[in-house]
C-alpha cells in the first residue's frame, strides 16, 4: 500500500503545476494488518487540489448499487455536483437510504469482512504455495496479484490464463488486460470460500504437473460428449 510520504509527494508536484488530483479510495476499509491506509485528504494543502472517491461496493458489500461518495476541494464537488445533475436524477430512494443507515450504523459488519477475507487471503496463499506457486500475500484489498511462473511466462498471461482455465477449471484475470505492464502477472480474486480455494489450489497442482503443460505448441483437446 502506499504511505502518506507518497501522497505528500503527488500534492507537492500537482500543486506545483497546477494540476487536480482524483483519489480513488473505493478500498480503503479492506486492509489486513492494524494500519488503515492513509487518505491524500491528510496532507497538508490536499484540499486544495484533490478530491477522494469513495464507495460503498466494498465496505458494506453493496456492489451493483452504484453508491459512493466524494470529499474533497469544494470547487471540484460543485463541479461534480453540476455535471451529475444534467446526468441523472440521483440514485433510486431507497439505496439511499440503505446507505446512510450503512455509514451511520453499527460498523462490525466491516470488521467481519476483513476477517473473511483475510482467512480468504490466508488459505490462498498457502494453497498455491503447496501447489508450487509463490505469490506474494497481498496487504490489502480483495485480490492477489500473481506473478506467472517462470517455466510459464513465455505464454503471456493471456495464454497462461487460458490454460488454467482449459486445464484447472480455475478462471482467472490475465494481467495485460490492466495495462501492458501488467502482462507477467495474472489476478486472483478472493471471492470463493475456502475449501473452493483449496480445490482450486489441487486442480492446479495437477496442472502443473503435467510434463507438456508448458509447451507453447500445447493444442487443448476439446471433448464432446454424444448427442
Amino acid at each position: 500500500m502506499r504511505g502518506l510520504d507518497f501522497y505528500a509527494d503527488i500534492v507537492d508536484f500537482c500543486r506545483k503545476r497546477n494540476i487536480w488530483v482524483l483519489s480513488d479510495m473505493a478500498y480503503s476499509e479492506l486492509y489486513f494488518d492494524d494500519n488503515p491506509p492513509p487518505s491524500i485528504l491528510q496532507v497538508p494543502g490536499a484540499m486544495d487540489i484533490a478530491v477522494e472517491f469513495g464507495s460503498l461496493s466494498k465496505t458494506y458489500s453493496m456492489p451493483g448499487w452504484r453508491m459512493g461518495y466524494a470529499v474533497g476541494n469544494k470547487k471540484l464537488i460543485n463541479a461534480l455536483t453540476r455535471i451529475k445533475s444534467y446526468l441523472d436524477y440521483g440514485a433510486f430512494a431507497p439505496i439511499q437510504i440503505a446507505a446512510a443507515a450503512a455509514l451511520n450504523g453499527p460498523q462490525d459488519c466491516v470488521e467481519d469482512m476483513r476477517t473473511l477475507y483475510k482467512q480468504r487471503r490466508d488459505v490462498l496463499i498457502q494453497s498455491l504455495a503447496q501447489a508450487g506457486w509463490d505469490v506474494p500475500s497481498p496487504p490489502a484489498t480483495m485480490f492477489a496479484w500473481a506473478p506467472i511462473p517462470d517455466r510459464f511466462k513465455h505464454l503471456g498471461s493471456l495464454e497462461f490464463s487460458k490454460r488454467l482455465l482449459l486445464e484447472a477449471d480455475v478462471a482467472v484475470a490475465p494481467g495485460v488486460g490492466f495495462g501492458e505492464y501488467g502482462d507477467g502477472h495474472v489476478r486472483l480474486a478472493l471471492v470463493e470460500n475456502p475449501q473452493r480455494v483449496r480445490q482450486a489450489a489441487r486442480s492446479i497442482k495437477t496442472f502443473f504437473g503435467r510434463d507438456d503443460v508448458a509447451d507453447s505448441a500445447f493444442k487443448p483437446v476439446l471433448h464432446m460428449a454424444a448427442q
